[in-house]
């Protein structure tokens, strides 16, 4: 029997922070404000996604981030993303992160649109996750809603899938959405059938979560940017946060 969580945790993308904030060079918005007070109103954990081209989270966001994390949050996870051929696995070996999430994006890509294919990527990704591992860091990796794969990710070694939720936020209210969210509850079961943990982020917003999260049960974590710091410009940080844990508490 699949061992449900009692709840999901919020974890925070600070990359649209960080966007905003490259557009000057006068500091602001602070990255580490950003994160301070979404950890004070309750969030879980907090997530970048620092590219080659640093045109929003920079290799000193990472290295300060950790820093303020280790000292002033102990317990919460800190989850870097990327694409592990890139710039990822140099801020794995350094900073050691809790979690590691590989993302197959291309360097000029604008964000993430589709996950790993396997068995194409297998054997290439193999050796990194053994490695994230050996250093004490969870492995999560970006896929598609596709069950037949989860029993793949699992034989190199992942400890979760992240399931990349556009599709489903893109087909609500369309004919398409029943059968679309139907094979997202496939695939997490399928993943959980063979013993990985399932996260799951990408367009998901106030407005569609709660609904994701009573559907496909068992989620582990959400990692939420793009739509969390728009409502942030007008809600603020700290009510912000709580609105996105009390749609998580409405699944529940």
């Amino acid at each position: 029997m699949t061992n449900i969580p009692a709840t999901t945790a919020l974890s925070v993308n600070l990359n649209k922070v960080a966007l905003v904030r490259n557009t000057r060079h006068l500091g602001i918005p602070s990255v580490l404000f950003a994160a301070s007070m979404c950890l004070d109103a309750g969030a879980n954990g907090i997530t970048v996604h620092p590219r080659p081209d640093a045109r929003h989270i920079r290799a000193q966001d990472v290295h300060d981030l950790s820093a303020l994390l280790s000292r002033d949050w102990p317990g919460v996870e800190f989850n870097i993303e990327g694409n592990p051929f890139h710039n990822l696995m140099d801020f794995v070996r350094e900073r050691r992160p809790h979690q590691a999430t590989f993302v197959p994006d291309s360097e000029d890509q604008a964000t993430s649109d589709h996950g790993w294919r396997f068995p194409d990527d297998a054997e290439r990704l193999r050796p990194l996750v053994a490695e994230a591992k050996s250093l004490g860091v969870r492995v999560s990796l970006f896929m598609d809603p596709e069950p037949q794969m989860m029993a793949a990710v699992k034989a190199i070694g992942a400890d979760r899938v992240e399931l990349y939720t556009e599709g489903y936020a893109a087909s609500r209210g369309t004919s398409r959405a029943d059968g679309v969210l139907k094979l997202y509850v496939e695939t997490a079961r399928a993943a959980q059938a063979v013993g990985l943990e399932v996260n799951a982020g990408h367009d998901l917003s106030r407005d569609n979560l709660s609904d994701f999260l009573r559907a496909v049960r068992g989620v582990r974590e959400v990692s939420i940017g793009h739509a969390f710091v728009s409502d942030a410009l007008e809600l603020g940080y700290e009510a912000t946060t709580r609105e996105y844990l009390r749609c998580i508490a409405d699944a529940q």
